[in-house]
């Protein structure tokens, strides 16, 4: 059976790449197979317009990762405590940066839902629906989409600052800092919301 050409076509991408690295850095991934010790959690949107690496120029090992649908951090979601867990306790994070973008299609989504006249009172039965169901909330307080970008990265920031993970840590006076970003998809440039947390407060 042929392949698809969209698989084939990202399997000869990767072993271009792997060769050319190896090209440029005898032993990279020889070296990256022992171990990683990233410095940065970083928690974003799924776009798939939003890729860590890339818009950073990182190398596989510098970044840490958990995406989702609309960059959220709910402070039930196991799967985000989990990594969220293990990056700062047993990798060793420093930075823990939330980043969400302009134009995201869950905060579309959720201001939509937010302020149409038939928006449901019942809870939603969907899994994407019970997911954006905080954002679809705070929605509710905005009128302009990239006000409500922003504010869903400092809910966002203020419940990971919230969660035992940090707390314990800076209990034990590890040096971990909560930040707030937002990815413009316009320009390509990061912002920081200014709204970053360290141990002993606003940083």
């Amino acid at each position: 059976m042929p392949q698809d050409y969209i698989l084939a076509r990202l399997l000869s991408n990767n072993a271009q790449w792997a060769e050319d690295v190896e090209k440029v850095e005898p032993g990279f991934f020889a070296q990256s197979a022992k171990g990683q010790a990233p410095k940065v959690l970083w928690i974003g949107c799924s776009d798939s317009r939003v890729p860590e690496s890339v818009v950073t120029a990182s190398k596989p090992g510098d970044i840490f990762v958990h995406r989702n649908i609309a960059n959220q951090f709910h402070l039930d979601d196991d799967s985000a405590l989990s990594v969220l867990t293990y990056a700062v306790a047993h990798v060793g994070v420093s930075h823990v940066i939330l980043v969400g973008h302009t134009n995201c299609g869950g905060a579309q989504a959720c201001h939509a839902a937010a302020h149409s006249p038939s928006s449901p009172s019942s809870p939603p039965k969907d899994a994407l629906g019970r997911w954006l169901a905080p954002l679809t909330e705070i929605a509710r307080e905005y009128e302009d989409l990239t006000e409500l970008v922003e504010a869903n990265v400092r809910a966002g920031v203020e419940n990971i600052v919230q969660t035992d993970v940090l707390r314990n840590a800076w209990a034990e006076g590890k040096d971990v800092q909560v930040h707030g970003w937002v990815y413009e998809l316009e320009t390509g440039r990061l912002r920081d919301l200014g709204v970053s947390v360290g141990k002993t407060g606003a940083v």
